[in-house]
């Protein structure tokens, strides 16, 4: 069962230091790391989102949350440190529309695999893996991503990446820390 009492943090932009390097593996299995996890979850709900790294929020470790569908409607609300992404050999591509909490108020249409697994430890470093269609697998590719340094911008022509973080840089942002529009 996941815990969901932590503190929201602010969520790190785009073109800060931490979200463009590949994050640190775990090592520490401990109460420190537990809170961290959930003010994952807590930082990724107060910004509405379905998934959320720890370099989103300024820490260098490798590790994500998600509360995300998978193709059936079923979700799944998990962490996973350390992941390890493995995709399918013969992938069967969707081109889905995909945001960021990092790049907020901007989407764009990506082609990512129907399936994809991960594999990695939880809180007491036990072997865990997920397998996901649907939303749940754009969400682990997503999100390990994050983990090794790119946003989904990254995987955009340069033209277009450029036109969606100038229209991201006038976004006020997401999550705590940022004034809310009660109107939206």
């Amino acid at each position: 069962m996941e815990r969901h009492a932590g503190t929201p943090r602010p969520i790190t932009r785009y073109g800060t230091p931490v979200l463009h390097h590949r994050c640190t593996p775990v090592t520490v299995f401990d109460d420190a790391l537990a809170a961290l996890v959930d003010d994952m979850f807590a930082s990724m709900y107060a910004a509405n989102g379905v998934g959320l790294a720890a370099n989103q929020i300024g820490v260098d470790a490798r590790i994500f949350v998600v509360d995300c569908p998978d193709a059936t409607g079923t979700h799944t609300i998990t962490h996973v440190i350390n992941p390890v992404l493995h995709l399918p050999e013969q992938r069967e591509l969707v081109i889905d529309s995909e945001g960021c909490l990092s790049v907020p108020g901007q989407h764009a249409d990506l082609a990512r695999s129907a399936t994809a697994a991960v594999t990695g430890v939880d809180l007491h470093g036990e072997p865990i893996r997920l397998d996901g269609t649907g939303t749940l697998a754009r969400c682990f590719q997503h999100e390990v991503d994050h983990l090794d340094g790119l946003a989904y911008v990254d995987r955009l022509p340069i033209k277009q990446r450029k036109q969606i973080l100038i229209a991201s840089a006038e976004h006020p942002g997401v999550g705590v820390g940022v004034e809310q529009d009660s109107t939206l």
